[in-house]
C-alpha cells in the first residue's frame, strides 16, 4: 500500500525533511499519488509538515500498528507483515496464513486477541492495550534443539523491553518475562511438522507484552499476578516502537539460532530469577517442593530435592510456581 511506503520513508528521514519529488522517484509513481498518502497519513494523525522546495517531514506519530511503521528493508523477520486491530489468536492466524505454503518471514501483529492461548492450553488474557505477535520461523537444526527457541524468545523479549524502556525484566522459567514480580509477557512456541516424514516446517513464536492496561482491565483473577508497563513506568511505549524492537530482536535470534546457543545461553540464565529460589514443581496431579539451583545447556531448570538429589525439568513435562508469590 503506498501510504505505508510513503509513512516508511519519512520515517527513515528521522525528522528530516524529504522532497515529494524524491519520495515519486523512489515508489515510481507521481506526485500525486505522494500527496494522496501524505493527507491520509494526516488524517489517520501522523502530523506531517511540508515547505516549499524541503518537502515533507515527519513530526509527531499516532499510536498505530500499520506496515509503514514497521518496515525495515534490513530485517527478515517482519518482512512480510500483517497488522490487524483485532483477531482470535495471532499464533492461528500465522497457521492459516501457512496452510499451504511457509510464507518467509511472516510476522502478524495485533492490538487484541480474543481467543489467546497459553501453555498447556490454558487461555491468554488479551485485552485492549497489550501488544500480540506472532512471527514464523525456520530454524534450520535438530528437532530435539528446537524447544529451547521458547527461551531464546524470552531473553529477545527482554531485549526489546530494555531497547525501549532503559529497564531489563527478568524471566520465570522457562518463557514468562517478569517485571517487579508480576507477569509483564507470556510467551508460546508451537510447531508444525510435516505428515507424512515429521521434519519441520516451521515454529512460530507468539509473544503477548502488557503495555497500557490498568488493574481493572486485567480484572480480578489475574490483576495480582499480571502488570504492564504504564504501571511500572507511570506511562506506556508506543506499540509501534515495542513491536519494532521486538522484530529486531526476533530477527537477531533467527540469525544466531543455533549456532550462538552458548552466548543465548549464558543471557538466559543471567535474566532467570527462577534459580536460587524454592518451587512447588507440578507434575500431573503430584506436587513436589524443591530449589531451583541452575539451567543446563538445553535451558531445562536444574531443581535440588529435600533428600539432595537433582534433576533437570523439561518444560514441556511440568509448571513450576513460586512458594512466595508468582514468581
Amino acid at each position: 500500500m503506498l501510504r505505508d511506503e510513503v509513512l516508511a520513508l519519512l520515517k527513515a528521514q528521522g525528522g528530516a525533511p524529504l522532497s515529494g519529488e524524491a519520495m515519486s522517484q523512489r515508489l515510481g509513481v507521481s506526485r500525486a499519488a505522494v500527496w494522496k498518502a501524505m493527507e491520509g497519513l494526516r488524517q489517520e494523525g501522523y502530523v506531517i509538515s511540508s515547505a516549499p522546495r524541503r518537502g515533507y517531514a515527519l513530526e509527531d506519530s499516532p499510536d498505530l500498528l500499520s506496515p509503514g511503521e514497521l518496515m525495515d528493508s534490513g530485517r527478515k523477520i517482519g518482512s512480510n507483515l500483517v497488522c490487524l486491530d483485532t483477531v482470535d489468536s495471532t499464533n492461528n492466524e500465522v497457521k492459516r496464513r501457512a496452510v499451504d505454503q511457509v510464507p518467509e518471514g511472516l510476522v502478524v501483529v495485533s492490538a487484541q486477541q480474543t481467543g489467546g492461548r497459553g501453555r498447556r492450553g490454558r487461555s491468554f488474557v488479551s485485552p485492549p492495550g497489550g501488544l500480540y505477535l506472532s512471527a514464523l520461523l525456520k530454524p534450520d537444526c535438530p528437532l530435539e534443539q528446537v524447544s529451547a527457541l521458547t527461551a531464546w524468545s524470552a531473553v529477545a523479549v527482554c531485549d526489546a523491553v530494555e531497547q525501549v524502556c532503559g529497564l531489563r525484566p527478568g524471566i520465570k522459567w522457562p518463557n514468562d518475562v517478569i517485571l517487579d514480580g508480576r507477569k509483564l509477557c507470556g510467551i508460546l512456541t508451537e510447531l508444525e511438522l510435516e505428515g507424512e516424514t515429521a521434519a519441520l516446517r516451521y515454529v512460530v513464536a507468539g509473544i503477548g507484552v502488557n503495555l497500557s492496561q490498568s488493574e481493572a482491565d486485567f480484572g480480578p483473577e489475574v490483576a495480582p499476578v499480571a502488570i504492564s508497563l504504564a504501571q511500572a513506568l507511570g506511562k506506556a511505549p508506543r506499540r509501534a516502537e515495542m513491536a519494532a524492537a521486538l522484530l529486531d530482536a526476533l530477527d537477531k535470534l533467527d540469525r544466531d539460532f543455533p549456532g550462538q546457543w552458548d552466548s543465548w545461553l549464558e543471557r538466559y540464565r543471567a535474566d532467570c530469577i527462577t534459580v536460587g529460589r524454592q518451587i512447588k514443581v507440578l507434575r500431573g496431579q503430584e506436587e513436589r517442593i524443591g530449589t531451583a539451583v541452575g539451567v543446563d545447556h538445553t535451558f531445562a531448570l536444574v531443581v535440588r530435592w529435600a533428600d539432595g538429589s537433582e534433576e533437570a525439568l523439561s518444560s514441556g513435562e511440568v509448571s513450576v510456581r513460586g512458594l512466595l508469590g508468582y514468581v
